[in-house]
């Protein structure tokens, strides 16, 4: 089943449950499906690469929001930030643990024959295409940050 399926019925069973929180989340995630599937050039299909990008970024641009919120004190604008990263989170793949993490960056560093801190260029290109929504970018940009020095 496609995520755009997915999302359609879990939009419905929202919509039953009266669930404000979840449909808001769910509604947000169509609107950028459909400005995906109907953009200059696209083919009005997703691929599943794509769909992890989208899901991916709804999550980044709502912790980004949280961060702001949590600065300016507002604990109900937060509230609902976080209450959104919840729901869009089950759709993305199980995120990697630090551990987990760690041995699968070293493998590609293996591969890529990296060692230096100078490397990080090459490692970060080959981690972000491979762990794309298993792990926050920032994190693969710390962990190899350490791994490298």
């Amino acid at each position: 089943m496609s995520l755009k399926t997915q999302i359609n019925d879990d939009i419905k069973q929202a919509m039953l449950a009266k669930d404000q929180d979840r449909l808001r989340a769910l509604r947000a995630l169509k609107s950028m499906i459909l400005l995906e599937e109907t953009k200059e050039g696209g083919t009005g299909e997703l691929k599943p690469d794509d769909e992890i990008k989208i899901l991916t970024k709804a999550v980044k641009q709502r912790k980004d929001s949280a961060d702001i919120y949590r600065q300016q004190n507002r604990p109900d604008l937060l509230a609902t930030e976080e209450a959104e990263i919840a729901v869009i989170e089950q759709y993305l793949p199980k995120q990697l643990t630090e551990d987990e993490l760690k041995e699968k960056l070293q493998a590609i560093m293996t591969r890529v024959g990296a060692s230096a801190p100078s490397d990080m260029g090459k490692v970060m290109g080959a981690a972000t295409k491979e762990l794309a929504g298993q792990a926050d970018g920032k994190a693969i940009s710390a962990m190899v940050k350490t791994l490298l020095q």
